[in-house]
């Protein structure tokens, strides 16, 4: 397996998983780590590291709807529950960005909101971190 490909393979796979787009990456996660001979640790950066930046990707989407259609609210019901709850537990809530269907609507209601970056990115580096990390521990050795 060519490394290189594999991970960036995953990166892609991470990024796209954690934006308004459908996929999952556990499946690529698993696949790799078992045919790639790359670290767990290099595993675990790369799927952390996309996973982020497309969290990261719909924060600053809300960010921008916020900015460029300020008296228009987010319409569809996922994003308005997903604002509520931001706006009643803060940045903290991003640590559930990981969570499918939820999580996703979380980031870009993160970013409508008013979460600063720098918060919103801690938090969804930690949640998302946390996944990885457990999700390669449950892989056999």
């Amino acid at each position: 397996m060519n490394e290189t490909l594999a991970l960036w393979t995953l990166f892609s796979s991470s990024f796209l998983a954690s934006t308004l787009l459908p996929g999952g990456s556990e499946a690529v996660l698993g696949y790799t780590a078992i045919e790639s001979t790359a670290s767990l640790l290099t595993l675990w950066s790369t799927a952390t590291a996309g996973n982020t930046l497309g969290g990261l990707t719909s924060w600053a989407i809300g960010w921008w709807l916020l900015r460029r259609f300020p008296d228009r609210g987010l319409h569809k019901p996922e994003h308005q529950k997903a604002q509520h709850r931001i706006q009643r537990y803060g940045s903290p809530l991003l640590l559930l960005s990981w969570l499918p269907v939820v999580g996703d609507p979380l980031c870009l209601a993160a970013g409508w909101s008013g979460i600063r970056l720098l918060p919103a990115a801690l938090f969804i580096v930690i949640g998302k971190g946390l996944r990885y990390g457990i999700l390669l521990a449950l892989l056999p050795q």
